[in-house]
């Protein structure tokens, strides 16, 4: 099997990834952003381990999986205190730390 289309696959998740933290404001949807970006490097560890049979690739891979967990966790804890205080989910729109 040629690792070239799940590569693809990886940049182009990658590539969604940084357009998503580009263009949105929704604070849910750079979350989302940042999941597809973590899941894009978790895959080229993956592919990269199965060539190579390198261990440490994978057991880093579900490091970030993990991380991504974490990370999930933690941003819908801050999205939800940002939507009780400043009534909205936007990130353009949030100015808590000014004043």
């Amino acid at each position: 099997m040629s690792i070239r289309p799940i590569l693809w696959l990886s940049s182009a998740l990658f590539a969604l990834g940084i357009y998503g933290m580009l263009s949105r404001r929704n604070a849910i949807g750079l979350l989302l952003a940042v999941e597809l970006i973590l899941n894009a490097a978790a895959l080229n560890f993956v592919v990269f381990s199965r060539v190579f049979g390198s261990v440490p690739a994978q057991a880093f891979a579900l490091f970030i999986i993990a991380l991504a967990a974490c990370e999930a966790v933690v941003g819908l804890a801050i999205i939800l205190s940002l939507a009780r205080h400043a009534k909205t989910v936007c990130a353009d729109e949030v100015d808590l730390l000014k004043g």
